[in-house]
């Protein structure tokens, strides 16, 4: 069996973050590990609270599960602060831990904030050099590049600016489009439109963390990169409709990476 890590926040609800990593690892047939970088108190109306894990103790979860069950690939989300970027980075490290996505969460469906922004600069740093792939969404691109992103013309200038300043492979997701939903991969000189047509729902709670979860996923099989990225989109898409009809919580309600599994 494969198995995979992910690096994130816990969601008390279940729609995002830890939560729905396990259940998106779960769904692909593979074992799922985790390590908590912030308990978070939260639900489809947004977020009231955060807690962020000491550094040492997130070095302690990383240590038992990279000393005994090595993972065939680990996501990364949800990283408060750059001293906990630094312990992710030391620990992958020493572990030599391969196919690792990096998907720097920075804010919560309902606008809130989940890393800190002073210290955006010093995590990328840290996290970039080890990862595959990295996949902002568009706000967190506008973070990172300061620019405004408003079309898909501005997601491939975006995309291509990206992967060039942090030397990497980077799938800009286009969910917040209104046109469409299309992913942009700007990797080794190459542009990879992934078109996908926008579904009438409010319920995309914890999209980013199920794609780049199934990323992962798909790189623990040993797909290449561009088929991984595929897949995982087409996973999505498929949690997100079946999300139309769930209907969980009053607000914006999660996906659904238990699609596949139905009783």
């Amino acid at each position: 069996m494969k198995k995979v890590l992910t690096i994130a926040g816990s969601d008390c609800s279940g729609g995002a973050g830890i939560q729905a990593d396990i259940k998106t690892i779960t769904a692909h047939g593979q074992y799922a590990m985790s390590a908590i970088t912030a308990l978070t108190a939260q639900n489809t109306q947004g977020v009231t609270g955060v807690s962020v894990v000491s550094a040492d103790f997130l070095a302690d979860q990383l240590e038992a599960c990279l000393s005994d069950i090595m993972p065939d690939a680990v996501k990364i989300g949800m990283v408060c602060s750059a001293e906990l970027a630094s312990v992710i980075a030391e620990k992958l490290v020493k572990y030599d831990v391969k196919n690792v996505v990096f998907d720097p969460v920075m804010v919560a469906t309902s606008g809130a904030a989940l890393m800190d922004s002073g210290s955006v600069a010093e995590i990328l740093q840290a996290l970039v050099p080890l990862a595959v792939l990295i996949t902002p969404n568009i706000p967190e691109a506008e973070t990172i590049l300061g620019r405004e992103i408003k079309n898909n013309m501005d997601c491939v200038k975006a995309a291509q600016k990206l992967s060039r300043d942090l030397q990497k492979s980077v799938l800009l997701k286009g969910g917040h489009l209104e046109a469409n939903s299309n992913d942009i991969l700007f990797s080794e000189g190459k542009i990879i439109n992934y078109r996908g047509d926008r579904i009438d729902t409010k319920n995309t709670h914890g999209s980013g963390c199920v794609l780049s979860t199934a990323i992962a996923c798909g790189l623990a099989n040993g797909q290449p990169l561009n088929t991984a990225i595929k897949n995982g989109k087409e996973f999505i898409t498929n949690a997100i409709k079946s999300a139309a009809s769930l209907d969980i919580g009053s607000g914006n309600g999660p996906v659904d990476p238990t699609f596949r599994i139905k009783i």
